[in-house]
């Protein structure tokens, strides 16, 4: 009997990260033939021209399309019971998520303080299923703290609703027991049981060839999302990463630039580091010397291509899992306590510092750190990952267990 997975939170294009966690999903999930996937996306002509797997299908839950119609719907598939039949038959979305034995959140950062505006989405996202009777898993995440009346309140009212949280750290974990919750189960980051395949280092591979010889490269993955937060304090992000970036040419690496987050044939920069890399690649003194990946890639190739860096500086949160995951020292420009917890997973926490800190000084000084302690970092990367990796694949034990009942 063929078993129905709805994923929802996560994407084929824009961010990679969410792109780990669905490809993430469909490898460790559907090993089993008879599993198939839909994914209510919030981008879905450019996810449909990127979908390659054939037990993939992709529903339209653009943001207007969920928040009004999906909801909608699901509300009067509640409500009037003679309708169901006629809503399944008009709406493809309604009718593949009651069809779905578990509806899978994959969205990266959910229910935290200081992201009210996104409640409605974080929200809206699972209300259509808990309406129509599907069960809700959250794949790993990060949640919390509840300490905001408004975000507290939505968090008591739903995620004891869901059939099961995994939490994606230490961090995130002791604010859920703070809200007495009985669903949730420590995890690691999906992405971390993503594993990397010898046809995708080769399509890596034919997409670009390196040009940095024989240099110890340094890999950095700039992000929008860290941009807007230091731009706002009065800084300027793109002229510390661009003097960074000269810094260590001028000191004899190479740099791999990396946007982790592209969406193709568009300068919006929701989603999309690209414009930002760009210009940051084209204030850059020694481009000899950079190596600068100026297409979209899968979030594997952008894993292999991680991996073949000897350090690596991360904004973007899943560009640091894929160095985590390949063993690569990391040093992480982060805004949220979802970074500081995995790193804390491999004893590397120290590694990570706020926007608050982000100047020249401070930043050459990390990395010069980071390279001094290469030894004793690499050693715990290896000693650490596959307990992470064994942590990160609890939550596939969870989601069959909840579609078998």
């Amino acid at each position: 009997m063929t078993k129905h997975i709805a994923i929802i939170g996560s994407a084929l294009s824009g961010n990679k990260g969410a792109a780990a966690m669905l490809e993430s999903a469909i490898q460790t999930l559907g090993k089993d033939e008879s599993v198939d996937f839909t994914l209510f996306s919030m981008y879905p002509m450019p996810d449909g021209q990127q979908n390659n797997y054939a037990k993939l299908s992709i529903v339209d839950a653009s943001p207007l399309k969920l928040g009004v119609g999906i909801n909608t719907l699901a509300l009067l598939y509640r409500i009037l019971p003679p309708v169901r039949k006629m809503i399944r038959n008009r709406s493809a979305a309604i009718n593949q998520l009651v069809a779905a034995d578990v509806l899978l959140d994959q969205g990266g950062i959910t229910f935290v303080d200081g992201r009210e505006k996104f409640l409605i989405y974080n929200i809206a996202s699972i209300l259509p299923a808990l309406m129509v009777g599907t069960p809700v898993v959250k794949c790993a995440q990060a949640l919390g703290p509840f300490k905001n009346s408004i975000n507290r309140s939505a968090a008591k009212i739903f995620l004891p609703r869901m059939a099961a949280i995994i939490s994606r750290g230490a961090i995130t974990h002791e604010y859920l027991k703070g809200l007495n919750l009985k669903n949730i189960t420590a995890g690691a980051d999906y992405a971390f049981s993503l594993e990397l395949t010898e046809e995708e280092e080769k399509a890596a591979q034919s997409k670009f060839k390196t040009k940095l010889g024989e240099k110890k490269v340094v890999g950095v993955s700039p992000s929008v999302v860290m941009q807007k937060k230091v731009n706002a304090k009065g800084g300027n992000y793109e002229k510390e990463i661009t003097s960074f970036i000269n810094y260590l040419t001028k000191n004899g690496y190479g740099v791999l630039l990396v946007p982790h987050s592209v969406r193709s044939n568009t300068e919006k920069t929701h989603n999309n580091d690209m414009p930002l890399c760009k210009s940051i690649f084209a204030s850059t003194s020694d481009k000899e010397a950079v190596m600068f990946l100026d297409q979209e890639l899968s979030s594997q190739e952008l894993r292999y291509w991680i991996g073949q860096t000897n350090y690596f500086i991360a904004s973007r949160f899943h560009a640091m899992v894929s160095s985590l995951a390949m063993q690569v020292p990391t040093l992480v420009i982060g805004w949220s306590h979802k970074y500081r917890e995995v790193l804390d997973m491999f004893g590397l926490e120290e590694w990570a510092f706020g926007q608050d800190k982000l100047n020249q000084n401070y930043l050459r000084k990390r990395f010069e750190d980071l390279v001094n302690n290469e030894t004793e970092i690499k050693t715990k990367l290896k000693k650490s990952l596959p307990a992470v990796k064994q942590l990160s694949y609890r939550q596939v034990e969870v989601i069959q267990a909840i579609i078998n009942n």
